[in-house]
């Protein structure tokens, strides 16, 4: 009995060691002889290699490492990566898998991974809502209101069967990984308006409690792709389309991820991102802001110096150029080399275009802004300031002279003295500017059709919207 004892307890011992050094991943396939498996990863809802083993004549892959891999959903990845299934990684990571292709539901078999067999109870619970499924989608297909009508109570009653067996799962599993990914899956449910309540109650209350069950400080969330699900969410349908707005909430979310590295690296590179490359004119001086209070200080602790500096650049070249800002000065000269100043042009608005006589797109665009200008902006009190970026002297006059565009007022810099690139943020052609009677940056980047409602909300009062680019 003791020498049993002494067996059981090296065994525990032993496996614990090898928990903690690493991972070990047995996955035996039935259907496979050879050929390559891989491991990937979520981040956010796109996937990326974890590791790849061979597997041998019997069917069976080994994956394993020194280090532990951070938890989340991982993805088993058949040869010809045509096939795959899911599963949790968490703080079990020496497990065996026992997979059966021809049904990766029904037949699955996890050896010692406890996390995975209550996942796996979970998949097959949604196999059996698989009739209603069909039914909800064969009554949608058909388009008609009486379909509709019908998959209505069909849909409402499947969506209560899967969040009692959530409720139920979350209430007997509270430190679960599959646990955390349900609550962060859950909505807000609104009550009933009070008798005082707006028009806008509803709303409110859904935004205010939208994180209430999004455990921000567990970064296995990470890696699932419904983190930045609830990202994508609140920051496109929530959040008012306002800078100022936007960067309070993204301060407020990124305090309370700071509790977890993960989370807030990746909520970091999410808001980063996603602001950096926003279609909506103004959303620059949200990613400005982001740079300023996290990455300079060497809040970015993932990035190296060369990647760190690149973003910082980024943002110095854009921050000169912020709607609502005040222009920045350009003395330059006009075609006849006498000097020339944006202060010195006075207009209710300035249409400012940087372009190139040579370049493609130009070619297109600048015949389009001027008939815009002159059938109605012209009027409106705009005055067009045009700024030769590259081409010749004779080929930037030719083309003013074929297209007729004696109403605009030209310019160039042939000593390079005004550093436009660097004030206008000009890496392409053409980039045009909005500026008002003061040559405060009203609006950027615009195409001419958006431009041209622009000025027509500004016409009437209505200019607050920020268009697309």
């Amino acid at each position: 009995m003791r020498k049993l004892l002494f067996f059981i307890i090296i065994f525990i011992y032993s496996q614990a060691q090898l928990q903690a050094q690493g991972y070990r991943l047995t996955v035996k396939f039935s259907q496979y002889t050879g050929g390559k498996m891989f491991l990937a990863h979520y981040m956010g809802k796109g996937t990326f290699l974890a590791d790849s083993a061979m597997i041998d004549a019997s069917g069976t892959a080994v994956l394993e490492g020194k280090e532990p891999l951070p938890g989340g959903i991982y993805l088993v990845v058949f040869p010809g990566k045509q096939r795959y299934f899911e599963m949790l990684l968490d703080k079990q990571q020496v497990f065996t898998v026992s997979v059966d292709t021809t049904d990766l539901v029904g037949k699955t078999v996890y050896k010692t991974s406890p996390e995975n067999d209550l996942f796996l109870e979970y998949n097959r619970f949604l196999a059996t809502l698989a009739p209603e499924s069909r039914q909800i989608q064969e009554a949608l297909a058909a388009r008609t209101a009486a379909d509709t009508a019908r998959a209505r109570p069909i849909q409402t009653a499947l969506n209560r069967r899967i969040q009692d067996y959530r409720h139920d799962f979350m209430q007997k599993h509270p430190s679960s990984l599959l646990t955390s990914i349900f609550r962060a899956m859950k909505e807000p449910e609104v009550p009933p308006k009070p008798a005082d309540a707006d028009s806008a109650f509803a709303y409110r209350y859904f935004k205010s409690h939208y994180w209430d069950e999004v455990n921000l400080a567990d970064g296995r969330l990470v890696r699932t792709p419904v983190l930045e699900g609830k990202l994508q969410k609140y920051f496109t349908q929530l959040v008012p389309m306002e800078p100022d707005s936007i960067i309070a909430e993204c301060d407020t979310l990124l305090a309370q991820a700071r509790q977890d590295r993960e989370m807030f690296k990746y909520v970091l590179w999410w808001l980063t991102y996603h602001y950096e490359t926003s279609q909506y004119m103004g959303m620059d001086a949200v990613f400005v802001h982001l740079v300023e209070k996290y990455y300079v200080p060497g809040d970015a602790y993932w990035l190296n110096n060369e990647q760190l500096n690149k973003i910082i650049s980024r943002a110095y070249a854009i921050a000169p150029n912020l709607i609502g800002q005040q222009a920045p000065p350009l003395d330059m000269q006009d075609s006849t080399a006498r000097p020339l100043s944006l202060y010195g042009t006075k207009a209710k608005y300035t249409v400012l275009v940087f372009w190139d006589p040579t370049c493609g797109h130009c070619k297109t665009e600048i015949p389009r802004l001027d008939s815009a200008y002159k059938a109605s902006w012209k009027d409106m009190g705009v005055v067009m300031v045009g700024v030769k970026t590259d081409g010749t002297r004779e080929e930037w006059l030719d083309f003013i002279h074929r297209h007729q565009l004696d109403g605009w007022i030209h310019a160039w810099d042939p000593q390079s003295q005004s550093n436009y690139r660097r004030l206008y943020d000009v890496y392409s052609t053409p980039v045009v500017y909005l500026l008002d009677e003061k040559k405060k940056i009203l609006a950027k980047r615009l195409g001419v059709q958006q431009l041209n409602g622009f000025l027509e909300r500004l016409a009437q009062g209505t200019a607050s919207a920020l268009p697309t680019r």
